[in-house]
């Protein structure tokens, strides 16, 4: 019986949970200790989850069980701390970048190395009308992330933003649409639009600001979202993927994903009381799911 042939392959290290702390104006750090001795430290704290995926010329570790090029993935991880340590952390980006370029000079056998970064944002907790410098509060629930491809010709870095719950409850419609005789929805043109938006994007390329363009991109969706007149999620998907593309030009591409999070009205007539459009309930599932990618 003849050999089955691989098509494709991949491994890596998944879920690299990694916390740097840089700590500025802290004489503590001198001695090795972590507790403050100063008033006026300031620490800057990044949270990321990383993953590693090496694709190459790895076939004899499966067919044959020949290990002699297969880098461990527990190095892997092990590179993560220890970059970290020795070079800082930074945006996600440039981080992945780092690894990426770290891998591929050093594993002949490696043609690509997929890089992807999801950053837990935290902000510095406000005491009075100051920013404390040792504590911090987690964003969210929205993260950044980001996606950096690394081969022998270069990078192609890819970012965005996943979990980001946004609502209107205004400018919103859905009509106009086929019925059948398992249509039940009712026509609206005042409905509330809410959603948990995927959006990444790719760069045109990778000598750019990218924490700023990175608060950019996000600003611009949010004003978009709620400026719209919104036709249909579709309709608004489209007018934000066009917002960002027509205003910043570093952003070649940008996909986005929207599920729809049903708001829908209580009938209060069943309880004696005047319908209003004001009082709904929310569900989670089913929910309608829209995606496209625009490009330049």
């Amino acid at each position: 019986m003849p050999h089955a042939a691989l098509t494709q392959t991949s491994y890596g290290k998944s879920r690299i949970r990694l916390v740097r702390v840089t700590r500025h104006g802290d004489p503590s750090t001198s001695s090795g200790s972590s507790r403050a001795t100063s008033r006026g430290d300031r620490h800057e704290l990044r949270d990321f989850t990383v993953a590693i995926a090496f694709e190459g010329s790895y076939d004899t570790s499966y067919t044959e069980g020949d290990n002699r090029d297969v880098l461990p993935t527990d190095t892997m991880k092990n590179t993560v701390y220890a970059l970290a340590a020795r070079e800082g952390v930074g945006e996600p980006e440039g981080f992945g970048l780092l690894l990426g370029r770290h891998f591929i000079e050093r594993n002949p056998k490696l043609t690509r190395v997929n890089v992807d970064l999801i950053d837990h944002l935290w902000g510095g907790i406000t005491v009075g009308d100051r920013e404390h410098g040792r504590a911090f509060v987690r964003r969210g629930p929205d993260t950044r992330t980001a996606r950096v491809v690394t081969d022998r010709d270069g990078a192609a870095i890819t970012a965005g933003i996943a979990g980001l719950v946004i609502m209107k409850t205004a400018h919103s419609a859905f009509e106009g649409y086929p019925r059948d005789e398992f249509t039940t929805l009712p026509e609206t043109n005042d409905r509330l639009f809410a959603t948990s938006m995927t959006a990444t994007w790719t760069y045109t390329d990778g000598e750019i600001e990218f924490a700023s363009t990175f608060r950019t991109v996000r600003q611009t969706l949010l004003e978009a979202f709620a400026e719209h007149d919104s036709l249909s999620v579709q309709h608004t998907l489209y007018a934000m993927g066009q917002s960002v593309l027509d205003s910043i030009d570093v952003v070649q591409s940008i996909s986005l994903e929207m599920p729809n999070r049903h708001h829908l009205p209580i009938d209060l007539t069943r309880l004696g009381l005047e319908n209003r459009n004001e009082v709904f309930v929310a569900t989670d599932e089913p929910h309608g799911l829209i995606k496209a990618t625009l490009s330049r």
